[in-house]
C-alpha cells in the first residue's frame, strides 16, 4: 500500500485539466503554416518528396486530408516556405477546409446545426470502426478513455454496440474486407446519426489511396460530419474537434 502511494506521488497529477490550451513541445507536428514567399525558380522539391501527393504548387497548398505530417517537405524546401507548428487544433467539418494555403493560419469546424447540438450536445456515444488501419489511430482513440484525457467528462464516450451509439468514428482506409462491415455497423446506429473520419487513411485513403484493396464507396455516398486529420491525430485533436463542433462551453 505504501509503495502504491509513493508511486502515485511520484507520478504527480496526470490529468490534462484544460484540453483547450495545452502547451505542446516544439517538435510536435501540427497545423502547417505556409509562408508568403516565392518558390525558387522551377523548384518542386516539396511536392516531389511528399509520399501522398498532398502538396500542390503555384501557389503552395497542402491537403491535410492526404498529409501524413511527416517533416520531409519542410526539410527539403530551400526557401523554408513550409513550417509545421505545434497547433493541434486541426479538425474541420468540410473536406475543403483541409486545404491549407498561405492565407490560412488556423482552422476549426463551424458549429453544428442547432438540431445536432440539441441531440448530441450533452451526451455523445460513438462506435469506433477499425476499417483496415495500422492501429496507430486506434491507439490514440483508446487513450481518450484513460486518466490523462478522460473524454467522458465532456459527455463523449465510446460504446461497444452500434445500437447504443449516436454515430461512428472510422479509422483506416476501408479495405475491401471491411467495406460491408462498415455499412452494416452504420445501418445499426439509430437515426439521427453522425460520421467522423479520424486520420489521413479514413479521410482520403492516405498512403493506400491508390491501392485496389480499398473500397471507398461508403465515404463517397454518405455525408461526413467531422474530419480529423493526422497520421495519427493526437487525442486532444479529437476532443477539441468534437467540442468545437458541438459548440460545448
Amino acid at each position: 500500500m505504501n509503495d502504491a502511494i509513493k508511486i502515485r506521488i511520484l507520478q504527480g497529477d496526470p490529468i490534462v485539466h484544460d484540453v483547450r490550451n495545452v502547451k505542446f513541445p516544439e517538435r510536435y507536428r501540427g497545423l502547417p503554416l505556409i509562408q508568403d514567399k516565392v518558390c525558387a525558380n522551377g523548384c518542386s522539391k516539396c511536392a516531389d518528396i511528399c509520399p501522398t501527393n498532398a502538396i500542390k504548387l503555384n501557389p503552395v497548398q497542402i491537403d491535410l486530408g492526404l498529409c501524413v505530417f511527416c517533416p520531409l517537405c519542410e526539410e527539403v524546401c530551400p526557401e523554408k516556405i513550409i513550417h509545421f507548428t505545434n497547433d493541434y487544433h486541426t479538425a474541420v467539418d468540410t473536406r475543403e477546409s483541409l486545404i491549407i494555403s498561405k492565407e490560412i493560419k488556423s482552422i476549426s469546424p463551424e458549429a453544428a446545426s442547432e438540431k445536432i447540438r440539441k441531440y448530441f450536445g450533452k451526451s455523445l456515444k460513438l462506435r469506433q470502426i477499425s476499417a483496415g488501419g495500422c492501429n496507430g489511430c486506434e491507439l490514440e482513440l483508446n487513450a481518450l478513455s484513460n486518466v490523462n484525457f478522460d473524454m467522458g467528462r465532456y459527455g463523449i464516450e465510446f460504446v461497444a454496440s452500434p445500437r447504443h451509439a449516436d454515430g461512428i468514428v472510422i479509422t483506416g482506409p476501408i479495405t475491401n474486407n471491411m467495406a460491408k462491415a462498415t455499412e452494416i455497423c452504420y445501418e445499426a446506429v439509430p437515426n439521427p446519426k453522425i460520421i467522423i473520419l479520424f486520420g489521413a487513411c479514413a479521410i482520403s485513403g492516405g498512403i493506400f489511396k491508390e491501392s485496389n484493396k480499398i473500397q471507398r464507396d461508403f465515404i463517397e455516398k454518405n455525408k461526413i460530419d467531422l474530419f480529423i486529420p493526422g497520421c495519427p491525430p493526437h487525442p486532444l485533436t479529437f476532443i477539441n474537434g468534437v467540442i468545437d463542433w458541438l459548440d460545448k462551453k
